[in-house]
């Protein structure tokens, strides 16, 4: 065992060696950056990274270890460059925290909002580089306030996140019985409704987020809240029940925010705003420039305009880039036809996270 346990010391010594020698790289890179102007965080130089790790792991470590692994390299080598600020929708062990963590790691800056419009006008503010806001759920549908505020803002979509969403009753209570009242998010809540009617009787009370629902819970006796596993570390929460969400394959996206446009990846997304004129057949027109262009349309919403009453706002995500040809010249053509356009981002497909 003790020439087994030389032969691991000495590869740590090699791995440290490595991760120095890729650190002064990563140096000569900021360099560049700071001339060329160009923004720390490049979302297809990430996805690019990731796909040829991924194509590397062939032996006994486990791949998704691997993942986490460079998730954290990746975040120590950006603070090389500077500590990259992000917001979020807080507080601290929030899904949107959990969200932006299994992003950029550690080693970045983490800023907690009290709500979405607070997040977007830190980055447009540029008193953070990045913000993360979620945009729909699985189960519960669109996140309108976040929809919302894109009609008003300057900032990007540069990148997003699919997380696997699971909620845990905690509470100080070491028991089921013993509690009688529970806090979360309403979204939470409905995510949770079944497990809920047919487990426990108490009364359920909604707060603004489920790391507020955890406060209230380390707070008071006979209570719970409904929250993520990192919550109950933070407020020193027992597990009572875990994974209690009705549909197991429960996940939200997540919207990263940014003042640059992401580069193509070569599997990105595109998304936009438009509303139609007033006449016949224009929403049917402005669709079927996708079909013409041959790009394939995979969401499309619809809100209130509020600044023109019975007027309607469209949200559409399709596949491609902007700079791709075909769907540069949809884009031009849709925005010629519409009274309002706006592109909201090119950005690369971000695949759920395990």
């Amino acid at each position: 065992m003790k020439k087994i346990r030389e032969k691991i010391n000495v590869i740590d010594k090699n791995i440290v060696e490595l991760l120095d020698r890729r650190a002064e790289l990563v140096k000569k890179i900021s360099e560049v950056k700071r001339k060329e102007r160009s923004p720390v965080f490049a979302p297809e130089r990430e996805k690019a990274v990731f796909s040829r790790i991924m194509q590397f792991s062939e032996g006994l470590f486990p791949s998704e270890s691997l993942k986490f692994i460079f998730r954290e390299i990746i975040s120590a080598s950006i603070l090389l460059e500077g500590a990259i600020k992000i917001s979020y929708l807080g507080p601290e062990a929030t899904f949107s925290h959990e969200a932006a963590i299994s992003r950029f790691g550690l080693s970045a800056k983490y800023f907690p909002c009290t709500d979405i419009e607070q997040v977007f006008s830190s980055v447009e503010s540029d008193r953070t580089d990045l913000g993360v806001v979620p945009i729909e759920n699985s189960t519960e549908g669109v996140i309108n306030d976040t929809l919302d505020l894109f009609l008003d803002t300057k900032v990007r979509i540069v990148s997003e996140i699919v997380l696997n969403v699971h909620h845990h009753l905690l509470s100080r209570e070491k028991s089921l019985s013993d509690i009688n009242k529970i806090y979360s998010h309403p979204y939470a809540i409905a995510q949770c409704k079944r497990w809920i009617k047919n487990n426990i009787d108490a009364e359920i009370i909604d707060v603004a987020s489920t790391a507020k629902a955890a406060k209230l819970a380390s707070e008071q006796e006979c209570t719970a809240a409904i929250a993520s596993i990192s919550a109950a570390d933070i407020y020193h929460l027992n597990l009572i029940s875990s994974n209690i969400e009705d549909k197991k394959n429960n996940a939200t996206r997540f919207l990263v925010i940014g003042n640059f446009e992401a580069k193509p990846s070569g599997t990105d997304k595109t998304s936009i705003l438009f509303s139609t004129k007033n006449r016949v057949g224009a929403l049917y027109d402005s669709l079927s420039i996708f079909s013409r262009w041959g790009i394939d349309m995979t969401r499309i919403l619809s809100r209130p305009n509020h600044k023109d009453p019975w007027s309607y706002i469209f949200y559409i995500d399709c596949d491609g880039h902007i700079n791709d040809e075909n769907v540069k010249r949809a884009m031009k053509e849709l925005e010629m036809q519409s009274r309002i356009f706006k592109h909201l981002g090119s950005y690369p497909v971000h695949k759920i996270e395990k």
